[in-house]
C-alpha cells in the first residue's frame, strides 16, 4: 500500500524547508513511544486495587461501576474533542497538553481523599490518555508516513506494555508501600514524556515560521457519511466491547464454575499478555496485503471458539481457551493501522481516528454492563456470551468494509 510522495512530511512541509523537521524524527519517535506507554496506565494500575481503594475512601459498588465505565466513556468523548483541538492548536501542542493532563491527573488521583476527587482526577488523566489515543495515529502519519507499519508496531507495543506492567505491579507495590504510591508512581512516565514533547513543539513552531507557504489546517468534513469510517468504527468498537467485557467478567465466570481466584487472575494476566503477539504482526499484515479481511476473519473465529470453550467447559482447558481469546483481539491493532493506511493526509488520519475511536469506544461502553445484566437477569452465562457472539458478528461485517482497498473519501 503506497501513499503520496514524501508521506512523512505534511503536504505543506515538503521540500528543503522540511529538512530540519525530518532530522528531528528520532525525538518525535521517542516522544510518541513514551506517551504511548502511558495510554492505559491510569486504567490498569487502578483496577486491581479498586476493592482496597474503595474500603479506604468509603465508597461502594455503584462508584466502582462508575470507575469501571470511565475509561471507555472518556476515550469516546476524546474522539470528538480531539479533531477541533488539533485544528486550532496543531497535533504537537495538543499532544503536549494531553501528556501534562495525564501526568497531573495520575499524580493528583493518588492523593484523593474522597470518591468524588478520585473520579475528578481520574477523569483528567483518562481525558489526556483518550486524546493521546486519537492523535498518535495522525502523528505517525505526519512524521513516519514511510514507516507506518514499523511505527504502528512500536507504539501499539508500548500501549500493550503500559497495559500489562501496571496491572502486574499494582498489588505488590500497594502491599509494600500503600495504594497511593502504587497509583501515583505512574505519573513519572508522562513527566518523562514532557521534555521530548516540548522539543517537538518548538521544532514544529520554528518549521511553521520558516515555511511561509504552509497551508492552514483544513477541516475534513463528512467522515460520518463514509462507509469506510463506519466499517472501521464497528471493527474497532466491537473488538473493544468484547475485550473489555471479557476482561471484567472472565474471572467471575471461572470462579462461578468452581475455579480459584488465582486462576481467574492468571487468565486475565495471560489474556493481556497475549495482546503482544497480535501487536507484532497486525501492522505488517495490513501493510503487506491489499485486503487483509481474511486475517480479520481468522481472528474473529478464534474469539468465537475461545468463548464457546469458556461457556461449555470453562475448566476443561482454560489455558487453551485463553490462548484463543488472547489472539482474537488482534483486530484492534489492525484497525488502528488501517486508520493511516486508508487515508492520504495527516488531517484525514486525525479525522478518521477521532470518529473511529470516539464512536467505537462509546459503543464499547455497553460491553461490561450488558454482559453482567444479562447474567443477572437469566442466571446463566449463555445469554451473556450470546451477546458477545453477536458483537463478533458485527466485528466481521465492519472488517469486511474497513479492509477493502481504497482511501477515505470526504470533503476537505
Amino acid at each position: 500500500m503506497h501513499d503520496e510522495p514524501d508521506p512523512g512530511v505534511p503536504r505543506s512541509a515538503a521540500g528543503p524547508r522540511a529538512e530540519s523537521l525530518w532530522a528531528g524524527r528520532l525525538i518525535v519517535g521517542i516522544a510518541i513511544l513514551v506517551f504511548a506507554f502511558t495510554l492505559r496506565t491510569a486504567v490498569t494500575s487502578l483496577v486491581p486495587l479498586l476493592t482496597r481503594v474503595a474500603a479506604d475512601l468509603g465508597f461502594g459498588p455503584t462508584t466502582i461501576g462508575f470507575v469501571a465505565m470511565m475509561p471507555t466513556v472518556m476515550f469516546g468523548l476524546a474522539g470528538f474533542v480531539s479533531p477541533p483541538l488539533t485544528r486550532r492548536f496543531g497535533l504537537e501542542r495538543v499532544a503536549l497538553g494531553a501528556v501534562i493532563a495525564t501526568g497531573v491527573g495520575i499524580a493528583a488521583r493518588a492523593g484523593s481523599g474522597s470518591a468524588a476527587m478520585l473520579l475528578v482526577w481520574s477523569g483528567l488523566a483518562l481525558g489526556g490518555m483518550g486524546i493521546g489515543n486519537i492523535i498518535i495515529p495522525p502523528l505517525v502519519k505526519r512524521y513516519f508516513g514511510d514507516r507506518i507499519a514499523l511505527l504502528s508496531t512500536a507504539y501499539i507495543t508500548c500501549v500493550q506494555l503500559g497495559t500489562a506492567v501496571p496491572a502486574a505491579l499494582a498489588v505488590p507495590v500497594a502491599e509494600a508501600h500503600g495504594w497511593r504510591i502504587s497509583l501515583g508512581m505512574w505519573a513519572l512516565i508522562p513527566a518523562i514524556a514532557v521534555l521530548p514533547w516540548i522539543s517537538v513543539v518548538r521544532a514544529r513552531h520554528r518549521h511553521d515560521l520558516a515555511d511561509h507557504t504552509a497551508l492552514p489546517h483544513g477541516r475534513v468534513r463528512g467522515v460520518w457519511r463514509s462507509p469506510l469510517a463506519w466499517g472501521l468504527t464497528v471493527m474497532f468498537g466491537m473488538t473493544a466491547l468484547v475485550t473489555y467485557a471479557l476482561f471484567a467478567w472472565l474471572p467471575v465466570l471461572l470462579i462461578d464454575a468452581g475455579g480459584s481466584e488465582r486462576l481467574g487472575g492468571n487468565m486475565i494476566a495471560l489474556f493481556a499478555a497475549l495482546g503482544f503477539a497480535g501487536t507484532l504482526v497486525a501492522p505488517s499484515i495490513c501493510a503487506r496485503f491489499r485486503n487483509p479481511f481474511g486475517f480479520a476473519l481468522v481472528f474473529a473465529a478464534l474469539l468465537v471458539v475461545g468463548m464457546v470453550g469458556f461457556l461449555v467447559a470453562p475448566l476443561a482447558a482454560p489455558y487453551l481457551w485463553i490462548l484463543l481469546l488472547g489472539l482474537g483481539p488482534t483486530t484492534f491493532p489492525m484497525a488502528l493501522t488501517l486508520i493511516n493506511l486508508r487515508t492520504r493526509t495527516d488531517e484525514e488520519s486525525a479525522a478518521l481516528s477521532g470518529f473511529t475511536q470516539g464512536t467505537g469506544y462509546l459503543l464499547a461502553c455497553s460491553g461490561p454492563v450488558l454482559f453482567g445484566v444479562l447474567n443477572e437477569m437469566t442466571g446463566s452465562w449463555a445469554w451473556s456470551m450470546g451477546f458477545l457472539f453477536a458483537a463478533v458478528g458485527a466485528l466481521v461485517a465492519g472488517a469486511a468494509v474497513a479492509c477493502r482497498p481504497g482511501y477515505l473519501t470526504v470533503r476537505a
